[in-house]
């Protein structure tokens, strides 16, 4: 479904992606792992679009993305939800749910789908964006994409900075995704996290995929890569 090849990134001088090569199957929930600075988050923008200083190819659903803009890139299908979470402050949770426009009628969520798989945002459906807790606003990001018809998931950060109990609802909205069969490219710190909900891992280091691991091999190794992030 995504296939990413040779991809080099730059912020000016600097190269922050060097030749990398990745993949996503339909279905698959796949995260990237790297210490900060390892250029995961430039990865994902850089598939969305969001990042044009770049070399290689991106490919989604048999389309070359070389030429897409980020707008085009999200009428194909791509959807992104940013570390900040990217929620309208001052619109309430059901505004922010209508406002981004579908892209796939066949494959978008209905507000009665959103808030059957999310609860807590049909009881605070008239709450404005600042009266959300982290977890709230994660799960509005989140369900803001799919209301879209996105069929492939760029998720960056999601479980930073929450409470366990919240990164555990987080990462069972995740397999329920991945049951309905919508991809994930997901960039994660949280080493345990990763390992309950995805099929493979990428472990970046300094711009490189240095290692590729499938999640039997990732939870056998839990501790050493905990080790080699600091954490």
């Amino acid at each position: 479904m995504l296939e990413v090849a040779g991809l080099s990134a730059w912020y000016g001088e600097a190269r922050v992606l060097d030749d990398v090569d990745l993949r996503v199957a339909p279905g698959e929930v796949v995260t990237l792992v790297g210490r900060n600075g390892a250029g995961k988050t430039t990865l994902l923008r850089s598939v969305m679009g969001l990042h044009r200083q770049v070399r290689g190819t991106v490919t989604w659903a048999g389309q070359d993305l070389g030429k897409m803009s980020a707008d085009r890139r999200a009428k194909s299908g791509i959807g992104w939800v940013p570390d900040d979470r990217g929620i309208y402050a001052t619109l309430s949770v059901q505004e922010n749910l209508l406002l981004p426009p579908v892209t796939s009628k066949a494959d978008a969520w209905s507000l009665e789908q959103v808030y059957e798989q999310f609860p807590v945002l049909h009881e605070r459906r008239d709450f404005p964006g600042t009266k959300l807790s982290g977890g709230e606003q994660q799960m509005l990001a989140i369900a803001r994409v799919l209301r879209t018809g996105s069929r492939l998931l760029l998720l960056d950060e999601p479980s930073e900075g929450l409470a366990p109990v919240i990164v555990q609802q987080i990462g069972d909205i995740i397999r329920q995704i991945k049951d309905q069969g919508i991809s994930v490219l997901l960039v994660e710190q949280n080493v345990k996290f990763a390992s309950t909900v995805a099929d493979r891992h990428y472990l970046l280091a300094q711009g490189r995929v240095v290692e590729s691991l499938d999640n039997d091999s990732f939870q056998s190794r839990t501790s050493e890569l905990l080790e080699y992030l600091g954490m």
